[in-house]
């Protein structure tokens, strides 16, 4: 059971990036998916996450409005599309499996797991 990231790069400020979760081993269908993202020295923060009880999304404040989570079942994969990208959205973004019941809506970075090695989003001015 795997999850990689995909899709970072560098883009000037205000530009978009789709960032890709590809799942193989198991299917993202019976499962909450989590983006997350983490800068040096500081500790995991919740992004956005996509049920799969009821295909809710739920996204922090931060990039409520800018960001937009969906997932594509057939293809096994979750995506991260960022719009009106800001300097300081440069991190590096993983995504996570919920393996408790309460991570999609809360996204406490300890209720997810099967992180990849994420992939970095650079935003300059």
């Amino acid at each position: 059971e795997q999850l990689v990231e995909s899709g970072g790069g560098l883009v000037q400020a205000g530009g978009s990036l789709r960032l890709s979760c590809a799942a193989s081993g198991f299917g993202i269908d019976s499962w909450a998916i989590g983006w997350f993202r983490q800068a040096p020295g500081k500790r995991r923060e919740g992004v956005a996450c996509t049920s799969d009880r009821d295909g809710r999304t739920y996204y922090a404040d931060s990039v409520k409005g800018r960001f937009t989570v969906s997932r594509d079942n057939a293809k096994n994969t979750v995506y991260l599309q960022m719009n009106s990208l800001k300097p300081e959205d440069t991190v590096v973004y993983y995504c996570g499996r919920d393996y408790s019941d309460y991570g999609c809506p809360y996204l406490p970075a300890n209720s997810f797991h099967l992180w990849g090695r994420g992939t970095q989003a650079t935003v300059s001015l």
